[in-house]
């Protein structure tokens, strides 16, 4: 609010003391006649009872006349002059000749030999002036404040509003009557907001309907073969039958990742944080994924930087995301696996590297993408089905946390997970 505050009051101030600088200069030079005419008839009452001071004595006592008036008028100057004075212009000698009146903006003179100065403001009268201007600024600022603060607070609500909405919040409105400067703006993004939350929960009934529905039949043909596989079967039978099961518990796993990616994608409740000993859960993680190691040669390193502090995390959304991203790195590396772990101020930082083929950079934010997959991991063998990443940023996300992709000291690829310190 200060940085809007300070430009407008900048633009505000820098306005107005040109315009009352300028404008009167202008408005002089435009009207210059008038303004002459408007401080003759304005003087002229006390320049006639001054001529008539100096013609009541002859001109020899004009200098000690001046002189007295001098003392008399001050801070006022009354000062004689010749008609052909240097300081006099040509046509304001030939006014005093003809026995008219001189006026000048800031001087005064008349008539044939005696004028009347105005000095200029003494000090203390300058700072009363450039007080009030201050008093004026700090009077506008004040207004402006006034002015700015119910449209800052109603804008601060829209951004997190907005924020939190775009974190998965969908049930987020901003709440601003309509009688506030920026109420249309608001009801808008109100009504916006709304159609995505029912367009997206469609979606994810939808997607939960169908993956539900797709388990039953799943579950009754992985019985059925089951059960044929009982039986004594030639081998080719039994073959073919068993690869049919591989099927069927592969597309299982698929219709599971799709329910688990479709509830991360709309979360109903706040994280479950709670404090964990980062060296226990980090232990854990990785027994959990022992089974999935396809070469036994594979090496799995753990760093655990500083000390081995404890962190506020949700446990199940996190186990989940560092699950699929060493299943990642175990499919594509070569020997070595690296973990490593680093807590400071502002939050947890969490990486695994591997020494694999890496990812191009222009590939590197698309692997988030659901059902993404790089040219290599096209076979199903190795690629699976493009949700795991997806997956995994999701379920930082849901903390405010973040994972991104870049390239190893290892050689291959190496996601950063980072969750900030609870507030």
């Amino acid at each position: 609010m200060w940085k809007l505050l300070i430009r407008l009051y900048l633009v505000t101030i820098v306005s107005y003391s040109a315009a009352i600088y300028l404008m009167p200069e202008l408005v002089i030079r435009l009207f210059q006649d008038r303004f002459m005419t408007y401080n003759l008839d304005y003087s002229r009452g006390l320049q006639t009872l001054m001529v008539k001071q100096f013609r009541a004595v002859p001109s020899e006592q004009w200098p000690a006349l001046a002189a007295q008036m001098d003392k008399e008028f001050e801070p006022l100057r009354i000062e004689l002059a010749a008609v052909d004075d240097g300081g006099f212009s040509a046509e304001e000698q030939a006014r005093l000749k003809r026995g008219e009146n001189v006026v000048r903006i800031g001087d005064w003179a008349w008539r044939t030999a005696v004028k009347m100065v105005v000095p200029p403001d003494p000090a203390d009268v300058s700072w009363l002036y450039w007080s009030i201007n201050v008093l004026i600024g700090a009077t506008m600022l004040a207004c402006l404040l006034l002015w700015l603060r119910p449209h800052w607070r109603d804008l601060e609500r829209l951004r997190r509003t907005a924020e939190r909405f775009g974190k998965g919040h969908l049930g987020e409105r901003t709440h601003i009557a309509s009688s506030s400067n920026i109420g249309s703006l608001a009801h808008v993004f109100d009504t916006m907001a709304g159609d995505i939350e029912n367009l997206l929960n469609q979606q994810r009934d939808l997607l939960n309907a169908v993956s539900h529905e797709l388990r039953t039949p799943l579950t009754r043909l992985d019985f059925g073969l089951a059960l044929a596989l009982s039986d004594d079967l030639p081998a080719a039978s039994r073959e073919r039958l068993q690869g049919l099961v591989a099927h069927i518990r592969e597309l299982d796993e698929l219709v599971l990742e799709l329910l688990s990616y479709s509830r991360l994608q709309n979360l109903q409740h706040l994280p479950d944080r709670v404090e964990v000993a980062l060296d226990e859960f980090i232990d854990s993680i990785l027994g959990s994924v022992d089974e999935d190691l396809a070469a036994p040669d594979v090496v799995i390193d753990v760093l655990l930087h500083g000390a081995l502090e404890r962190f506020v995390l949700d446990p199940r959304l996190t186990a989940r995301a560092l699950q699929n991203l060493l299943r990642n790195a175990m499919r594509y590396c070569e020997k070595r696996i690296q973990v490593g772990v680093l807590v400071g101020d502002q939050g947890c930082e969490i990486w695994v590297d591997d020494d694999g083929i890496g990812i191009p950079d222009s590939e590197r934010e698309r692997v988030f993408e659901p059902f993404y997959r790089l040219d290599r991991s096209r076979d199903r063998a190795t690629g699976g089905f493009g949700l795991g990443l997806a997956i995994s940023r999701r379920a930082l996300e849901a903390q405010g946390g973040t994972l991104t992709a870049e390239a190893s000291p290892l050689g291959g690829a190496r996601f950063r997970l980072w969750l900030p310190t609870p507030s």
